[in-house]
């Protein structure tokens, strides 16, 4: 037989209902890999933040647009130097501000640079460029929210690389499928030279990203 407990006093069954009640709920465990929790923000975009962006964005796209009519040679055109930046800044806008900021940089952008192209370069080619620029760059949003609790290097890698693959892809076969231009050739130059750069473009994103995390005062370099 089971001794029952003095009259008054709580029974084991009591204290433990007891205990469990009084003690703090667990938060809900997080993976690391979760792309739910809200992004770091240093600030609220401010107006220069958004002229800032924007204008960066415009500048690149639009300057890309002009060169990619100028080959150096059968697998490469100038545009190619310098349109892998505008992945940079769209990385940079999603770290730091969010993927809705981020995006909003995207649409702007596009807009002020297909009209620019559009007076600049040929009106198939804006068309091809903006086509690109806005699937590639979304896309690009995507990737980087959805993995931006990885370490530090992989959101904007694996989101520039696959962005790259897109926009390679749907600009050449847009603006030069039919025409005189080996732009097969030139396709398969401008992505190489595109994920050279996406790993190039590592060191100043990531000296962005350290610098901001050691303001914060953490080591970590993943996003918390």
């Amino acid at each position: 037989m089971r001794a029952r407990s003095a009259v008054g006093a709580p029974s084991w069954r009591e204290c433990k209902e007891s205990r469990l009640k009084a003690a703090p709920a667990k938060p809900p465990l997080q993976s690391r890999g979760s792309y739910n929790a809200a992004p770091v923000n240093l600030r609220t975009p401010t107006h220069v933040v958004w002229i800032g962006f924007i204008a960066a964005m415009v500048v690149i796209v639009t300057s890309a647009n002009v060169l990619v009519q100028f080959p150096l040679s059968r697998w490469l055109t100038w545009g190619a130097l310098t349109y892998p930046i505008s992945f940079l800044v769209t990385d940079l806008a999603n770290r730091f501000y969010g993927p809705r900021f981020a995006r909003r940089i995207v649409a702007a952008g596009f807009v002020i640079a297909v009209l620019f192209s559009a007076v600049l370069a040929t009106p198939r080619i804006a068309f091809a460029s903006g086509t690109a620029f806005l699937v590639a760059q979304l896309l690009d949003v995507q990737v980087f929210d959805r993995i931006r609790h990885r370490i530090w290097w992989q959101p904007p890698l694996v989101s520039s690389v696959l962005g790259s693959v897109v926009d390679t892809a749907l600009f050449f076969s847009i603006a030069f499928a039919g025409t005189e231009v080996p732009w097969v050739t030139l396709a398969i130059g401008d992505l190489g030279v595109k994920i050279v750069l996406a790993l190039s473009l590592l060191l100043p994103f990531g000296a962005a990203w350290f610098a901001y995390m050691k303001k914060r005062g953490t080591g970590s370099l993943t996003e918390t």
